[in-house]
C-alpha cells in the first residue's frame, strides 16, 4: 500500500493541521516525518481551537494510530505539555501514539545554544523560533546527538551529561549575555523524560513496512513549508530539515517507490514569519487587511505574519520539486471583500523576465510581475458546496489550476473542519 504525503508549499502556516484532520478518517496511520516543536498545527472543531507542535494531527480521531517519525526532533518538555493538554479529551494516548527510536532529542542546552547563536548574529539573525531545532539537527549530522532509543539504555544520563557539558562550553564561546538556570531546566527535562518513557518506542521503518504489507492506509504529515526546506528553500532563512517530499522518505524510512498521492497545501495568498525574502510582501492596507482578517499570527511563536499576494513562481517551484498530485487551497474566505486580486506570474530578475525561482530572490534582484483579477465580496464561511462559490472566486481557482497544471481538490472557507469544500 502506497504512503500518501501532505505538505506545505509556501513558508509554512498553510493550514496543514486542518487538512490532516479532515483527511484522517480515510487513513489508519498518520506519521510526522520532520521538524519539531517549531511547528504549530492548528485544528478547530466543536468550537474549540487546538494547537499541536510535535504530536501528529490525527490524534483526535479514535481510529487513527499516530507515529512520530525518525526525522522529527523532540523536546520532552514541550511534548509532555502537549500530552497534558490532551488529558481533558480522554484520549487513550498509549494505544494511539508511538515514537521512533531514531528520533532525536532536544536538550535544554540545545535551546540555550539556539538563543546564544541567534543573539550573536545581531542584525543578521535568521528569525529562529529559539526551540533548539537547529542545534539538535547539527548534533544529528555531527553524529553527537541523543535519540529516543538512548532512553532505553542504562547509561543514557551519562551520555546526556557529556553532551550538555559540551554545549555549555559552546555557549560560553559565543560570549553573549544569556541568563539561565540549567539545574532548573534539567529538573523539568528529567520529569518530562520520565513521562515520555511511558509511551511506546518503535523501530518505525520496520513498523511502517509491515503496515504497508498489511494494507494499512498511511498519511505522512509534514511541518513548515517547502520554501523553508534546508536544501531547496530561501537559504539561509530556512528550517533545519527537509520539508519537501524527499524528507518523508528519509524521515520515515519509506522508499521513494512507495510514495502515492502528494497533497500540496497553499494559502489563497502568501504569508511568512520571521526574516527572509518575500517578493510579493505587502506594506499597505491590503496587507494589513489580510493579516487582520486571516488572524495571521504564528501558532508557535505568536509573531505576526508578513502578508502578500500569491506567488505562482514560488508555488510552481514547490509543486515541481514535490511532485504534487492534488492541491488544496486554504483561507479563500480571507480574500472576500478585495475589489481586485493580484497574482504574481513572473519576476523581473536582473533586468530579465523569468518564470522560474532563481538562486536569490532578495528584493534588490527580484520584482514581481502581476496579473490582476476581479475580487469577490460574498461571505464564504457558510458555504458548503462548489456551486455556491462566487463566479470571480471560481475564475481565480481555474486560473491557478491552469498555471500550476494540478487540480485544486479542496477549498477551505473557514478554520473549522466543517468549512471545507471538496471539488
Amino acid at each position: 500500500m502506497a504512503v500518501d504525503l501532505l505538505l506545505g508549499l509556501q513558508w509554512g502556516d498553510e493550514g496543514k493541521g486542518k487538512i490532516v484532520d479532515v483527511l484522517t478518517k480515510n487513513y489508519d496511520i498518520i506519521a510526522r516525518f520532520q521538524g519539531g516543536p517549531n511547528a504549530g498545527h492548528t485544528l478547530e472543531f466543536d468550537g474549540i481551537k487546538h494547537v499541536l507542535h510535535t504530536i501528529p494531527s490525527g490524534i483526535f480521531h479514535k481510529n487513527a494510530l499516530n507515529i512520530v517519525g525518525n526525522g522529527v526532533v523532540i523536546d520532552p518538555v514541550i511534548f509532555k505539555k502537549e500530552l497534558d493538554n490532551l488529558e481533558q479529551f480522554k484520549i487513550d494516548i498509549k494505544s494511539k501514539l508511538v515514537i521512533s527510536r531514531k528520533a532525536h532529542l532536544i536538550l535544554p542546552t540545545h535551546r540555550l545554544l539556539d538563543a546564544a547563536s541567534e543573539a550573536a548574529k545581531g542584525k543578521a539573525k535568521i528569525g529562529s523560533t529559539l526551540k533548539g531545532i537547529g542545534p539538535t539537527y547539527m548534533d544529528k549530522t555531527g553524529r553527537n546527538g541523543m535519540r529516543i532509543g538512548d532512553l532505553e539504555l542504562d547509561n543514557w544520563e551519562k551520555k546526556y551529561r557529556a553532551l550538555a557539558n559540551k554545549h555549555e562550553a559552546m555557549i560560553a564561546f559565543y560570549n553573549v549575555d544569556i541568563q539561565y538556570d540549567l539545574k532548573e531546566l534539567e529538573d523539568e527535562f528529567m520529569k518530562a523524560v520520565k513521562a515520555l518513557k511511558q509511551l511506546t518506542f518503535i523501530d518505525s521503518e520496520e513498523y511502517l513496512y509491515q503496515a504497508q504489507k498489511a494494507g494499512k492506509k498511511i498519511l505522512a504529515e509534514g511541518a513548515q513549508g517547502s520554501l523553508l526546506d534546508v536544501d531547496f528553500g530561501t537559504y539561509p532563512f530556512v528550517t533545519s530539515s527537509n520539508t519537501t517530499a524527499a524528507g518523508a522518505c528519509t524521515g520515515l524510512g519509506v522508499s521513494p517507490g512507495q510514495i502515492g498521492r502528494v497533497f500540496g497545501i497553499f494559502k489563497a495568498y502568501a504569508t511568512r514569519v520571521g526574516s527572509g525574502p518575500f517578493p510579493t510582501e505587502l506594506f499597505d492596507e491590503d496587507g494589513a487587511t489580510m493579516g487582520r482578517v486571516g488572524n495571521e499570527f504564528g501558532a508557535t511563536t505568536g509573531r505576526p505574519r508578513r502578508c502578500g499576494w500569491i506567488d505562482l513562481v514560488a508555488l510552481k517551484y514547490a509543486v515541481q520539486i514535490n511532485g504534487v498530485t492534488d492541491l488544496m487551497m486554504m483561507k479563500a474566505d480571507v480574500l472576500s471583500g478585495f475589489k481586485n486580486i493580484k497574482i504574481c506570474t513572473a519576476y523581473t530578475y536582473k533586468g530579465e523576465t523569468i518564470s522560474h525561482l532563481p538562486y536569490n530572490i532578495e528584493s534588490e534582484n527580484v520584482t514581481p510581475i502581476y496579473t490582476e483579477m476581479k475580487g469577490w465580496a460574498k461571505d464564504l464561511t457558510k458555504m458548503s458546496s462548489e456551486e455556491e462559490l462566487p463566479e470571480n472566486l471560481m475564475d481565480y481557482i481555474k486560473f491557478l489550476e491552469a498555471e500550476l497544471e494540478v487540480p485544486i481538490k479542496i477549498v477551505s472557507v473557514g478554520p473549522d473542519r466543517t468549512q471545507t469544500i471538496h471539488r
